[in-house]
């Protein structure tokens, strides 16, 4: 493969933009810068009916959090524009009516009444699975079943109808795919899919193989939910002679639920507490908010590092990449054929240590405004010194201030569990042991843990028995950062008035 690659990702612009799909984003991301080649944003647009307002801002809004910026789109237009389908729908209906001409598709002018008729006529027969087909068309009302005057005659009068493709009975269509091999389908079993509306749009089907033809696409990787249509869409590319130019297919497997099975959908995420949108939505008619994986708190990296790893894997132990990592280690071959159960756990680890990576000058101000709604006000130099010491046992940012609260405000509890356990009749004379001979230091963390051992040694005692109760009585807890760091960024004064404060109410 050379730089002639060039694949597309081609949303639909009807509601907030799925985890799954910015997984189909990343992984023709990867794949073209891999081989050089050119990534796409193409807005597939032709349902009028089903555009939700703000979605395709939120598209693209969400692929630029992502990182995944397109080198063509609507907003950075290439030669092979324009870039929205609705934009291009003058392209369309030539090759519908091409399709005609060559006795591959024909107009169909039965009503939704007439189609609804059918079915359930159908389904009182025990056909419930009634499909327009090879077999059913001939007693439709359609330009096979009716005289070429009364075609003529009908279009003339403006009548409502919409163009299927002529699917034939009972031939082998067979294409390979680059993640589950041959796929082989009898023709039979395609029924003859409307290719133009009466609104003067094309549907998915066609629209989707003209301008993947026009644009020169080399490759379509797409979710398996694309799978069944892909025969015909082999047709389609065959029907139109184009099937020398015909892309490679990849069918992507599906992005499971947690817990059982089935596809990942934003229910599950409701129910189980995790977002599956990358940016917050609102709907607008509802008012109803959606969680957004960018709002809770995560890291682009750890999203897309998580997303990677949902049906592909680089055949070694590494875990971390960056996006250019990604790029240097993506392979189709390595995509598998099962579905990736999504795990919101390993998502928070994938963040947990992207945070730990953060400098403490970002991550200050990511909490900049938690500082401010909590009235901090606090030396910038110290709150990098505090990140520092926090972050290793934070998963957000917003973590940070609860994990260092007590630098902020002396505790007013303190764990109970540590101190039911560890604080004995002794531990008011030993802290106060403590108070002395830190005092006699420069109070560096260093120099604080040397006098601490030697408080230790002088007792005959180990870290356990003055350890925990000097951490509980400076910070209300049983667990934490390094003790003797706290100690120096809380000073003197402060660790003192600590102490003496815990002897007086533990005691």
């Amino acid at each position: 493969m050379s730089a002639s690659v060039r694949v597309r990702f081609a949303p639909s612009p009807t509601g907030p933009l799925h985890m799954g799909g910015v997984r189909t984003a990343l992984y023709n991301y990867l794949f073209a810068k891999k081989q050089n080649g050119t990534f796409i944003l193409r807005i597939e647009d032709t349902d009028q009916t089903r555009l939700v307002g703000k979605a395709e801002s939120y598209i693209k809004e969400s692929l630029e959090w992502c990182g995944l910026q397109p080198d063509e789109s609507p907003w950075k237009e290439g030669e092979y524009g324009p870039y929205r389908q609705s934009d291009r729908k003058h392209l369309y209906h030539q090759y519908a009516e091409q399709l005609i001409k060559e006795d591959k598709a024909y107009y169909a002018f039965d009503t939704t009444e007439e189609l609804d008729a059918m079915r359930e006529k159908a389904k009182k027969a025990k056909m419930p699975n009634w499909q327009y087909n090879s077999v059913t068309r001939n007693s439709m009302k359609n330009s096979l079943t009716l005289s070429e005057d009364e075609v003529n005659a009908k279009l003339d009068n403006n009548e409502p109808y919409t163009i299927r493709l002529k699917v034939p009975r009972n031939e082998e269509v067979r294409f390979h795919d680059e993640i589950r091999g041959w796929v082989v389908v009898n023709s039979s079993n395609i029924d003859d899919k409307v290719i133009f509306k009466g609104d003067g749009m094309p549907t998915y089907h066609l629209a989707n193989i003209v301008d993947d033809h026009l644009m020169k696409i080399t490759h379509v990787i797409r979710g398996e939910e694309w799978l069944p249509s892909a025969p015909l869409h082999v047709l389609l590319y065959r029907f139109l002679g184009w099937e020398d130019t015909m892309p490679t297919f990849a069918h992507l497997p599906l992005i499971l639920k947690p817990d059982g099975n089935g596809k990942l959908s934003k229910r599950d995420g409701d129910r189980l507490g995790f977002p599956v949108f990358p940016l917050q939505w609102k709907n607008e008619e509802t008012g109803e908010v959606s969680m957004g994986y960018r709002e809770q708190g995560y890291f682009p990296e750890a999203f897309i590092n998580t997303l990677a790893f949902l049906g592909w894997n680089p055949g070694t132990n590494q875990e971390i990449f960056t996006l250019s990592e990604l790029v240097e280690a993506f392979s189709l071959d390595r995509v598998g054929k099962a579905g990736a159960k999504f795990d919101a756990k390993k998502t928070e680890w994938y963040n947990q240590q992207y945070l730990r990576t953060k400098d403490n000058k970002k991550l200050a101000e990511l909490i900049e405004h938690q500082l401010v709604d909590s009235k901090i006000n606090i030396d910038k130099e110290r709150l990098y010194s505090i990140i520092e010491l926090t972050k290793e046992r934070a998963t957000f940012p917003g973590d940070i201030l609860k994990e260092a609260e007590f630098f902020f405000e002396a505790p007013s509890t303190y764990d109970e569990k540590t101190v039911s356990k560890k604080w004995k009749e002794n531990t008011p004379e030993l802290l106060n042991k403590v108070i002395e001979r830190f005092g006699d230091t420069d109070y560096s963390a260093s120099e604080l843990e040397i006098a601490f051992k030697a408080i230790l040694e002088d007792e005959s005692i180990g870290f356990g028995k003055l350890g925990p109760q000097l951490r509980v009585a400076l910070t209300g807890k049983g667990m934490g950062p390094s003790l003797f760091q706290i100690c120096e960024l809380l000073g003197k004064e402060e660790t003192e008035a600590r102490i003496k404060r815990a002897i007086e109410e533990i005691s």
